[in-house]
């Protein structure tokens, strides 16, 4: 049986029956190479937008001037090309993973809202990553590898060639007497993704032919398997939500099995937006946060972020700094007041006070004149009443007027004083707590 024509087949994957503008992510390697020429022969994807987009991240000498070819590339295609220059910072990852995501970030950056990113991941690649994963002992949304679609900064990713193979590729660049990129560092096995390209799959191909084929199939079958586990553990996590969105039932997640409890709580730390729960991330929440005693207030924290227990509820979000106990300083609510460590107090309503007051963090044993009261309360105990958790109380900046009088506890509790200068100025106070 013959091979089938390249430009066929790439003509077949790339068909949309709802085109939109894209974006093509250009390296001006072969596999991008193809691709961004496969588009630009298509009159049905050039009417409705294409353009494409090279990074340059400074690693390599060569790196100037694969931006001129990248250029040259799409002048002869009538392309518009954008070129970014990005600063590589590792940031205690390896050298790869600090690029990709220096290069994504410029993705992201550079998609316009119609706009669709394209890449010219394929079925080799498919392979390659359903390997890695499995002896990482990834779980099912690991082994399902990369997805043809997927949600990309405030659009969509698309990669077209996932059934498409490299020679295949290879065999259009050549019908097409295209010229392209070579990166040296694709043939250094020192890297994981390199020595199965060049040393495990070759050999696996000797004995299974269709070794990339049958991944790649696993990879889509685990695909399936995951949507299915999906629409489960979503109707798990309404179960266990409460109004916050960054707060879980403890005694809601006692109630699922323990395995549905770990996928809910890796599907609740990923609609968060915060880093993947670590391998050990699960086994610690069960452990340390919900065998714990009912009055605790024990946490877990990872890379940057962190799950913590108080009065029944699981809360999840960044990390925050308390503010520094000896940090005090005068402001008059004319322009807004960072605070140490990120977030700031605003006043709103065009007002600002007559005299500066004093902005501080708490120290223990306040006390505040709340409206309406004939007397007053210890601001632990008020709040504690409005179920303020721990560690947002350690960063609550308190306000104070000359004579040392509490006025108000971020935008929580507010003295009678305080409360009437607010209405009666139209004003508003707003504590930000981003970081």
């Amino acid at each position: 049986m013959s091979a089938p024509d390249p430009t066929t087949a790439l003509r077949l994957a790339l068909h949309r029956e709802q085109p939109a503008p894209l974006l093509v992510a250009f390296s001006g390697g072969l596999d991008s190479c193809t691709l961004l020429h496969a588009l630009a022969q298509d009159a049905h994807q050039r009417r409705h937008g294409l353009r494409a987009i090279h990074v340059h991240h400074g690693l390599h000498p060569a790196a100037d001037e694969w931006t001129d070819r990248c250029q040259a590339f799409c002048q002869a295609w009538d392309v518009p090309l954008a070129i970014v220059r990005v600063h590589v910072q590792r940031e205690g990852e390896g050298l790869e993973a600090a690029a990709r995501r220096a290069r994504y970030l410029a993705f992201a950056q550079a998609l316009d809202e119609r706009e669709v990113l394209v890449t010219a991941h394929h079925l080799d690649d498919q392979a390659e990553t359903f390997l890695l994963r499995a002896l990482r002992a990834s779980g099912p949304e690991g082994l399902a590898a990369i997805r043809p679609w997927r949600r990309f900064a405030h659009g969509w990713h698309w990669r077209p060639l996932l059934e498409v193979s490299r020679r295949t590729l290879a065999a259009y660049a050549q019908q097409q007497a295209l010229s392209w990129i070579d990166d040296p560092s694709n043939e250094d096995i020192r890297h994981d993704r390199n020595f199965l390209r060049h040393r495990v799959l070759p050999l696996l191909r000797q004995r299974w032919p269709q070794a990339d084929a049958a991944f790649a199939r696993c990879a889509s079958l685990m695909a399936e398997t995951v949507e299915l586990l999906e629409d489960a553990d979503a109707q798990a996590l309404a179960t266990v939500r409460t109004a916050d969105p960054q707060a879980l039932s403890v005694a809601g997640l006692g109630g699922l099995s323990r395995v549905c409890r770990a996928r809910v709580l890796r599907r609740w730390v990923g609609e968060l937006a915060l880093p993947p729960l670590p391998g050990e991330g699960v086994a610690r929440i069960e452990s340390d946060l919900l065998a714990a005693a009912a009055d605790s207030a024990a946490g877990f924290a990872w890379s940057g972020a962190v799950v913590q227990r108080w009065r029944g509820l699981l809360h999840a979000g960044r990390q925050q700094a308390a503010l520094p106990s000896d940090w005090r300083t005068d402001w008059r609510g004319d322009a807004p007041l960072p605070l140490p460590g990120g977030g700031a107090l605003e006043l709103e309503g065009g007002a600002a006070f007559a005299a500066p007051v004093r902005v501080s963090a708490r120290h223990g044993g306040e006390r505040i004149m709340l409206p309406g009261r004939n007397h007053s309360h210890a601001l632990k105990n008020v709040l504690q009443e409005l179920g303020v958790p721990p560690w947002e109380r350690r960063q609550l900046p308190l306000l104070w007027d000359s004579q040392g009088r509490l006025l108000a506890a971020g935008d929580l509790a507010y003295s009678a004083d305080f409360d009437a200068w607010l209405r009666q100025s139209g004003a508003m106070l707003r504590w930000r707590r981003d970081g």
